[in-house]
């Protein structure tokens, strides 16, 4: 039994866990939106949000050191620089990992600076959430897996919560009306029955 034992294996060893994410990861700052199953897509989303969050943090430090002198930006260059190697070491070798909009032109930007120049300040204000994960009615061909939609949420858009609906209290019991009972009556005596008399008496001894 696997008891206090979070995560999916999704039928790799953690090499090979640690490759399906970087690819993953990849892939999804690159178009924001990508069709995965529904383990995958939910085993994906803490790793990516943790890599938007150390570039959050680096955006947070540069903005409020901007402006205090040479040497808080400075301060502020370094501790950026840290969260950028920290955001390397997951997504692993970034060569040749360049951005490329819809009509196959390469943009000029990498991966990393994608990361940290877009969406750490989009996601500024946000404190966590960054992604969406929307469940497909139909299923993967050849293996019928349950597929989702991962995808990262727009600049200000807010996730669509349903309400919830108010509590009331439960209407007040009102007590039924017991109907009077009718005595049933009594069944009619049944007239005795006389036995007729035996023709040969018994002889007395």
């Amino acid at each position: 039994m696997r008891h206090r034992k979070a995560g999916r294996h999704l039928n790799r060893n953690a090499a090979h866990r640690r490759s399906l994410f970087r690819n993953l990861s990849r892939a999804l700052i690159t178009h924001e939106s990508i069709v995965t199953t529904v383990a995958k897509a939910k085993e994906l989303r803490p790793f990516v949000e943790r890599l938007i969050t150390f570039a959050k943090k680096a955006n947070a430090v540069t903005v409020e050191a901007k402006g205090k002198g040479e040497a808080e930006e400075k301060k502020a260059a370094i501790q950026a620089l840290h969260y950028r190697r920290q955001a390397m070491s997951l997504l692993g070798p970034t060569h040749g990992t360049g951005i490329w909009d819809k009509n196959d032109t390469s943009t000029g930007d990498t991966l990393l600076k994608k990361l940290f120049r877009e969406l750490g300040p989009r996601y500024a204000n946000r404190p966590g959430g960054y992604t969406r994960v929307l469940k497909q009615h139909y299923r993967r061909l050849g293996d019928a897996g349950v597929t989702a939609v991962i995808e990262l949420l727009k600049a200000d858009e807010k996730k669509v919560q349903k309400e919830k609906k108010p509590i009331t209290a439960p209407a007040p019991f009102a007590p039924t009306a017991i109907a009077p009972t009718v005595p049933e009556p009594a069944p009619a005596p049944t007239p005795p029955t006389e036995t007729p008399p035996a023709d040969n008496p018994p002889a007395a001894t």
